[in-house]
Order: structure tokens, then C-alpha cells, then sequence
């Protein structure tokens, strides 16, 4: 399976166009899922795995790859699945996030496909808060499930969430009164945390689910104030990867909108190990920051709202 992620350098091209690609899993029985290949550094067959005494019910063990230590989590126990037993024909996806590396077992491996964020759908509406499920897409007519794995290690591994006191006294030479941050972000729990980040230093916040919401938003705001919003909403903090239109894309549109681009532009994603700083550039976003640190976000929002 190491061949599947051989190409992945070549595959660069694509960020920025509102494409992305999906190595396809299976975890139980035959329903399909999905990851942004942009995660995973490697595939390979489980290999032997340590015991790690005391450690959360949903880890099975640590394996040592290449020297190095990485835990490896159940996926299909994380997700209110079955425990994998065959580990002689499961594999583990070595990924890359939120400043961590870590493994993700799975029972089998599929194939990488190219899609279209615009073709990625929200999960859907109804189905409560419990579920593991950010978007979901078609391929072969077959629902592929795209797992929200910032939630799966949220819960395995939580951080920690709390301001210090040295940058919350900080805000109080900065007057957010009247000021609102926008934030996008199809996992729940990236959006609680900025949400509770932001909070901490008196922010206002308005939270959407993807960039095509936070585009509506926006340009909804710009015909109700009659021009630039920038005075009003002087920052959008956007994850990148999200259905229907992207971070990318997202930070493009705005700007190159008249009204819109006056807005700082914080790209803020788990993306971390493979992130290509030279698309901050091309997109004209003004910073990255990868998840989850609230000292370095909140003293970005502090600096990009200082200016206003």
C-alpha cells in the first residue's frame, strides 16, 4: 500500500482548484470512507503493536515506524464500530494532525479518488451530535462517509483549551466592541474551540459549517451595510478543508470581491504536516496557523484586529 501514497508530492497541483482526493477505507463490512490524502503520510499493513498499559479503550497499542513512536487508534471502536480483530489483514493510516502524528487502524484499504469539494456534501441535518460523520460524497454510487477525525482524537486526546492569563491581558488594549469574527469550520468541535477560545478575550463570533456558507454570509453582510464589511468583520478565521468550497477557494472569492477584501484572512487547519505555504500566498490569505494552539490564535486575532 505504500505505493498508493507514492504519488502525493505530484498531487500539490490540485490545491486551490476546490479539488482534493480521498484514499478510500472500510472499517466494518462494506460501507466505504474517506480522508484527504493531504493526511496521511502513509499506508502500510499493521504491523506488530506494543501494549501501552493505561492507555484510552479505543488505542491499540504503539507501533515503531522508522524510530519513531506512534500510537494507533481503533478507527471503527472510535467511531461506535466494532473492534478490528484481523490484524494480519488490517492496515493503519499514518497521519499527520493537529501538530501530531499518529496511526488510524482500519480493516482494509481501497483506492485514492479525485473529487471536487463542491461534490462533497454536509452530513446530514437530523442525524444528532454523537455522530462521527463531517461530509459525505458519491463515488461509484456508493455514500462514501468522511470521518470527522478531529473529533475521533479530540476525544481520545483532548487539549488543552485554556488562554493564559499573559495573552488575555493583552485584549485589553484592543477594542472589540461592535467587531465580529467569522468562523469556518465543518467539524463541530474545531468550531467550540475557537468559539471558546475567542470567547476568553470578549470576541464576538459567528460560526458557519463550510466556505460556501461563509461566501452567502458575507456578501449577505455587504448588501445590508451597502459596501466594505471590513469595519464590521475584520477577520474570518477558515479551516481548509470543507465541503462544497474549501479554504482555498474561500479566501480567493473574497479577495477578489470589491467588498469583501479588506477582511484578514486566518487559514487555520490540521493540514500541518503537508501544508503548502507557498497557497497562503496564491489565494492571498494573511496567515496560517495550524491547529490547536488558543495562545498563538488568540494573539493572531489580537494582531489582525488591532489594526482595524
Amino acid at each position: 500500500m505504500s505505493s498508493l501514497m507514492s504519488s502525493v508530492d505530484q498531487r500539490t497541483n490540485i490545491v486551490g482548484q476546490n479539488r482534493l482526493e480521498l484514499l478510500l477505507f472500510r472499517l466494518y463490512g462494506t460501507q466505504p470512507f474517506g480522508i484527504n490524502v493531504f493526511k496521511v503520510r502513509e499506508v502500510l499493513q499493521c504491523p506488530e503493536l506494543s501494549a501501552l498499559p493505561g492507555s484510552h479503550p479505543n488505542v491499540r497499542g504503539i507501533a515503531h515506524l522508522r524510530g519513531e513512536p506512534v500510537t494507533v487508534i481503533d478507527l471503527s471502536m472510535a467511531t461506535g464500530g466494532p473492534m478490528i480483530t484481523d490484524l494480519a489483514t488490517a492496515y493503519v493510516l499514518v497521519t499527520e494532525y493537529n501538530r501530531h502524528t499518529q496511526g488510524f487502524l482500519v480493516s482494509g484499504v481501497d483506492r485514492i479518488i479525485s473529487s471536487n469539494w463542491e461534490q462533497i456534501m454536509p452530513a446530514p441535518q437530523g442525524a444528532g451530535k454523537a455522530h462521527y460523520v463531517t461530509a459525505v460524497t458519491k463515488v461509484d454510487d456508493k455514500l462514501v462517509q468522511i470521518l470527522d477525525v478531529e473529533k475521533v482524537f479530540f476525544e481520545i486526546s483532548p487539549v488543552d483549551e485554556t488562554v493564559s492569563e499573559s495573552v488575555k491581558e493583552k485584549s485589553k488594549d484592543v477594542d472589540f466592541k461592535n467587531l465580529v469574527v467569522l468562523v469556518a469550520d465543518d467539524s463541530a468541535v474545531a468550531r467550540n474551540q475557537v468559539k471558546r477560545a475567542l470567547s476568553a478575550i470578549g470576541v464576538e463570533i459567528q460560526t458557519v459549517n463550510d466556505g460556501r456558507m461563509a461566501l452567502d454570509w458575507l456578501l449577505a453582510k455587504a448588501e445590508e451595510l451597502g459596501g466594505d464589511v471590513s469595519g464590521k468583520v475584520p477577520l474570518l478565521i477558515s479551516d481548509i478543508e470543507m465541503p462544497e468550497m474549501d479554504g482555498y477557494t474561500l479566501t480567493a472569492e473574497i479577495k477578489a470581491h470589491e467588498h469583501l477584501k479588506r477582511i484578514h484572512v486566518i487559514l487555520h487547519s490540521s493540514l500541518s504536516g503537508v501544508f503548502n505555504n507557498a497557497m497562503v500566498s496564491k489565494v492571498g490569505a494573511d496567515q496560517f496557523i495550524a491547529k490547536f494552539h488558543p495562545d498563538e490564535l488568540v494573539s493572531a486575532v489580537q494582531q489582525w484586529m488591532s489594526t482595524v
